[in-house]
């Protein structure tokens, strides 16, 4: 049977399978597989991330959890899931703390998500791309408060956001925990692209110091209110071009975090230059191809390089991660 939301003009196949030994009515879904054991530390980043599918209930297979997603991750699989009772399906968004930001222009979606989830306080649509030197974006309140600023939470971490002031993406809270994992303890860390400061403050819980860099001053006010809010006294914010740090930073750095995506392979010729023998840069990337900006990196002096899909960005395109390791 194809059923189509009302409210969101949505179309889903629901079926009737049998799953947990009865015949119950399902819905078709990407899922991803994780042992049980891992399950609710996997759903709770996802439900931070917005990409849970919370109007579909989990279900076990075996010894593992299959947790239902809104959009098709890295190793993502479909699978069949029976509807949560009473819970509406709700048209596609991305929640960043109190917000939600819709994929399509729709009031009425948008009066019902804010009814739906009460931790919300404003539904944006985005009127624009990420654009300009500063990389924000420009939106739209379809309901709730006439604001674009939020509070947003991830693994215990505090951040105060303004969407219109700078971009941010929950999508890279996995990303963040990677890069945490790899570090040893007291490692010199430059985020020359930081934002608001979510890697800069999340990796300041192993690092001996983070200088934090950003062009935009509209970021650069948000990052030292959440260096304050974590006190975060190992975390140097600094308002500069990317492209000057090697001029003017008198350290080398164990590890460098280049997140610009539509561009971070060009300052690569800046940031080598500051980063200790045997360190570790990643890059991030929108591509096309696989291994497209790998021609770039391997100009230079590097003893290993690993490229990582991140997530999916649009069709035909992803954002990829080159973990870059220097002689």
């Amino acid at each position: 049977m194809v059923w189509i939301d009302s409210t969101s003009g949505m179309t889903y196949i629901v079926s009737m399978q049998k799953l947990d030994g009865k015949m119950v009515q399902s819905r078709s879904q990407w899922c991803v597989r994780v042992p049980r054991k891992e399950g609710e530390a996997k759903r709770r980043d996802l439900r931070e991330q917005g990409l849970l599918d919370r109007t579909l209930r989990p279900r076990t297979e075996g010894e593992c959890i299959l947790l239902p997603v809104s959009e098709p991750l890295p190793g993502a699989e479909r699978g069949q899931f029976r509807p949560v009772p009473g819970i509406p399906v709700l048209p596609r968004h991305e929640l960043i703390g109190g917000i939600a930001v819709m994929q399509d222009e729709d009031e009425a979606g948008a009066a019902t998500l804010l009814a739906t989830r009460p931790s919300l306080h404003t539904v944006l649509y985005p009127e624009s791309d990420v654009e300009g030197e500063f990389r924000t974006r420009r939106f739209r309140v379809l309901a709730g408060r006439k604001t674009t600023r939020t509070m947003y939470v991830e693994h215990g971490l505090r951040l105060a956001i303004d969407l219109s002031a700078a971009y941010f993406s929950p999508r890279l809270s996995t990303e963040r925990q990677r890069i945490l994992s790899m570090m040893n303890d007291q490692e010199q860390v430059l985020d020359m692209f930081a934002g608001v400061g979510p890697f800069a403050l999340t990796l300041s819980r192993k690092a001996g110091f983070v200088a934090a860099a950003d062009i935009n001053p509209g970021a650069v006010h948000l990052l030292i209110e959440n260096i304050a809010r974590s006190r975060a006294g190992n975390v140097l914010p600094l308002f500069f071009d990317a492209s000057r740090l090697c001029e003017v930073l008198p350290w080398k750095f164990d590890r460098i975090v280049m997140n610009l995506p539509l561009g971070a392979a060009g300052y690569l010729s800046g940031a080598i230059p500051l980063c200790r023998g045997g360190g570790t840069l990643h890059c991030y990337a929108l591509q096309e191809k696989k291994g497209e900006i790998l021609p770039d990196i391997m100009k230079f002096p590097v003893r290993e390089v690993r490229e990582r899909y991140v997530r999916s960005y649009s069709p035909g395109r992803w954002h990829a991660v080159y973990d870059i390791t220097l002689e």
